[in-house]
C-alpha cells in the first residue's frame, strides 16, 4: 500500500521575534548585511542615514517588483544561489548573499521596520515586525513610499526607534563600517549621513596602510603598497613584502557529495601597526588589531587573530583582511555560520587558512620586531645626538658662567677693601651667574651610570655580573655592556665605544663619571679595547671594582691594592669559591648602594648567584 499521505512544514511566525534580536551582536554587523543586500541589488549608491527616529539604509539597486518581494524576499530561509548563473548579479557581480537571512538583520535593531523599494514603476512597501498579526505583515501605503537621496529605483529599509545607535563621531562610523564591508570603489560608494554632515567612502582607508610598520600583500592587493611608508630604506626588503597569491590545492565534497578537486585562493593583506597609540577614540570602536576572513567580498568572520596567535607581544600591533571566495563556492555546502559572524570550525577550508595564516602571523611579528630593532637604533642615535648637543651648550654655559664672574669680579677689585666683603661680593656674583649651569642636573640624570668593561672571551663571567645588576634593580639602560643580549644596554649603531667614552665622559665638562666594572684575565690584558677602557677611566679618575679571573693578576693603574673578586675556570666551566661568591656579592650590593640603588639582602643574591654559576667548597 502506497503512502499518499503529505507533511507541509509551517514556520510561525513568531520565528522572527526569536530570531532577529539575538542573531546580530553588533549593528554593524546589521548594517554590512543590509549594505551587502545593496551590493547584490547592483547598487551603486548606498545612504547609511540617522535621523532622530530611526537608522535607515537606502540605495539606489534594481529595487523588488511586489512579486520579487513576495517570491524571493518574504521568503525567509530560502537559499538565493543554487547554479553558477545565480552566483552572479545581472551586472556581473559577484553575489554576496546566500542563506537568505540577513533581511532578518534589521530586526535586531528595531521591533519594526519599514521596507520599501521601487522597480521601475511599481512601488511596494511593508512593516517587517518581531510580531506578526494573524500571518500578515502590515503594509505602507503608496504616496507614503518616499527615499531620503534616491531617485528612481532603489530599496530603504528603515530601523524605526532603534535600540541601538552609531558611534557619535562620524569618522569612527566610517573605521567602523570599513572594517567590516572594505569593499568600496568608485561604483559602489557608501555615504554615511548624520547630525547634517555627509562622509562618502568610496575608497579603502589608505590612512591605516600608512600608519603600518610592515606589510605583506597578496595578489591583487599589491597596490595598497603604494601608501604604504618605508620608514627605513636600509631594511626595505624586511617591512614590505609583495607577493602572488597563496593557492592551495585540496580535495573537497561538492553539494552532491562527490569528492573534487578545488584551489584554495587566498588574497589580501597582513600588516604591523607603528603604533596603536591614539588610533581607537571610543570604547564602541572595533578594535584595531584583527584579521578577518570576508569571501565574495562579505565579512564572514571578524577576527581570527585569537584563534591563530601565540600571545606574542608583537601580536597587538597585528592588522589584516584576506579574501578567500572559495568559502563561497556554490558548487560546495555553505560553510558559514547563520549570523555571518564565523564559519565552521571542521570545514577544510577553514582549517587550511588557518594554518596558512599561523604562518603569515609568526612573519609578520618577526618583521615587526625587525622594524623595533631598527626603530630602537634610531631612537638612540637621536637621544645620544640629543645628549652631544646638551653637552656642547653646558660647556658653553659653563664658559660663559666663568668669564662673565671674571669679569665682574674684576670690575669691583677697586672696591674691596676687606676679606669679609670679597668673599661675599663673590658668593653674591657666583649665585647671580648659576642659572647659567642649569643643564647640569639635565645633562648628569641622563647619562650612563655603568660601564662593563670585558671582552667576548670572558663573556661568561661578564653576563653573570650583568644578570646581578638586573637583578638589584640596575636598569639595563644604565648600563653600558657592549656584548649584551640586551640591545638597550649596547651602544647604539653608529656610535663606537671610544666615541661614546669621549663626548661624554673623557671631554664632558660634567664631572659625573661612570662606575667601571672591570673583568680582568690574562685574555683581557692581549684585548686593546680593554685596555683603553682602562685608560680612559684612569684619566677620569672614575670609580671602579674589579671582577678577575684567576691566575691573571691586575695591575696599576686598576686599584690593584684593593681586595678583588677572584673566579676560576675549570674546562670552560665557570666557579666560585663559597668566600670569593660572597665577595662578589659584596661588590655588587656596594656599587648598587653608592649609586642610589635598593639593592637584594645577601641571602637573596647568593641564592641568585648559585642560579647563574658554579660555587665550589
Amino acid at each position: 500500500m502506497s503512502n499518499t499521505k503529505e507533511y507541509p512544514l509551517y514556520i510561525s511566525p513568531a520565528i522572527l521575534e526569536m530570531l532577529g534580536p539575538s542573531l546580530y551582536t553588533n549593528i554593524y554587523y546589521v548594517l554590512s548585511e543590509l549594505i551587502a543586500n545593496a551590493y547584490d541589488a547592483d547598487a551603486h549608491n548606498v545612504y547609511i542615514i540617522e535621523t532622530d527616529k530611526a537608522i535607515i539604509v537606502e540605495d539606489d539597486g534594481i529595487g523588488m517588483s511586489y512579486q520579487d518581494v513576495l517570491n524571493k524576499y518574504l521568503k525567509v530561509a530560502q537559499e538565493t544561489r543554487t547554479t553558477k548563473e545565480e552566483s552572479y548579479t545581472p551586472s556581473g557581480r559577484l553575489r554576496m548573499g546566500r542563506k537568505g537571512i540577513g533581511k532578518l538583520a534589521a530586526l535586531a535593531v528595531s521591533e519594526n521596520v519599514k521596507v520599501l523599494t521601487i522597480s521601475g514603476d511599481e512601488k511596494s512597501g511593508f512593516i517587517l515586525s518581531r510580531k506578526v498579526k494573524d500571518g500578515k505583515l502590515e503594509p505602507i501605503q503608496e504616496e507614503e513610499i518616499i527615499f531620503h537621496k534616491v531617485k528612481g529605483n532603489g530599496t530603504s529599509v528603515q530601523m524605526i526607534n532603534p535600540q541601538y545607535s552609531l558611534n557619535k563621531g562620524i569618522d569612527t562610523v566610517k573605521r567602523n563600517i570599513l572594517k567590516m564591508f572594505p569593499i568600496v570603489n568608485k561604483d559602489f560608494k557608501i555615504h554615511i549621513i548624520k547630525n547634517n554632515k555627509e562622509e562618502i567612502i568610496e575608497d579603502f582607508d589608505k590612512t591605516v596602510i600608512s600608519e603600518l610598520a610592515v606589510l605583506m600583500t597578496f595578489g591583487k592587493y599589491s597596490y595598497l603598497s603604494n601608501d604604504f611608508v618605508i620608514e627605513f630604506e636600509d631594511i626595505k626588503k624586511d617591512i614590505l613584502k609583495i607577493r602572488e597569491p597563496i593557492i592551495e590545492k585540496i580535495k573537497l565534497k561538492n553539494r552532491n557529495g562527490q569528492l573534487i578537486d578545488k584551489d584554495l585562493i587566498i588574497e589580501g593583506w597582513i600588516g604591523a601597526y607603528k603604533s596603536t597609540r591614539g588610533r581607537k577614540t571610543s570604547t564602541e570602536e572595533f578594535p584595531d588589531n584583527f584579521i578577518s576572513l570576508f569571501s565574495n567580498g562579505k565579512l564572514g568572520e571578524f577576527n581570527i587573530l585569537p584563534l591563530i596567535g601565540q600571545n606574542r607581544l608583537q601580536e597587538v600591533y597585528v592588522v589584516g583582511q584576506f579574501f578567500i571566495d572559495l568559502f563561497e563556492d556554490t558548487d560546495l555546502p555553505d560553510m558559514a555560520l547563520t549570523n555571518r559572524q564565523g564559519y565552521k570550525s571542521d570545514d577544510i577550508r577553514y582549517i587550511t587558512v588557518k594554518n596558512r595564516l599561523r604562518d603569515l602571523l609568526v612573519e609578520i611579528v618577526d618583521m615587526r620586531e625587525r622594524y623595533a630593532d631598527r626603530k630602537d637604533i634610531e631612537n638612540r642615535i637621536k637621544e645620544l645626538e640629543n645628549k652631544k648637543a646638551k653637552e656642547i651648550e653646558f660647556k658653553q654655559s659653563v664658559e660663559a658662567f666663568t668669564k662673565n664672574v671674571a669679569n665682574e669680579i674684576t670690575e669691583k677689585l677697586e672696591d674691596i677693601q676687606k676679606k669679609e666683603y670679597a668673599a661675599d661680593l663673590i658668593t653674591k656674583i657666583i649665585y647671580k651667574h648659576s642659572p647659567s649651569l642649569s643643564l647640569k642636573p639635565i645633562i648628569e640624570a641622563s647619562k650612563k651610570k655603568i660601564l662593563i668593561s670585558q671582552t667576548e672571551a670572558d663573556r661568561d663571567l661578564s653576563e653573570v655580573i650583568y644578570q646581578m645588576l638586573i637583578y638589584n634593580g640596575v636598569p639595563k639602560h644604565d648600563i653600558i655592556y657592549t656584548n649584551s643580549l640586551d640591545q638597550e644596554a649596547r651602544i647604539p649603531e653608529g656610535y663606537s665605544i671610544y666615541k661614546y667614552l669621549r663626548d661624554f665622559f673623557v671631554e664632558s665638562i660634567s664631572n659625573k663619571k661612570m662606575y667601571v666594572i672591570y673583568v680582568t684575565s690574562e685574555k683581557m690584558s692581549h684585548q686593546w679595547g680593554a685596555v683603553t677602557e682602562v685608560g680612559a677611566n684612569w684619566i677620569t679618575q672614575g670609580a671602579h671594582k674589579i671582577f678577575n679571573i684567576h691566575p691573571f693578576r691586575p695591575k696599576h693603574p686598576l686599584d690593584d691594592e684593593s681586595e678583588w673578586h677572584n673566579s676560576i675556570r675549570v674546562n670552560n666551566d665557570l666557579q666560585m669559591k663559597e668566600v670569593a661568591a660572597d665577595i662578589f656579592c659584596v661588590k655588587i650590593e656596594d656599587i648598587c648602594k653608592k649609586l642610589g640603588y635598593k639593592h637584594k639582602t645577601r641571602a637573596e643574591n647568593l641564592k641568585k648567584l648559585s642560579s647563574l654559576v658554579t660555587i665550589i667548597n
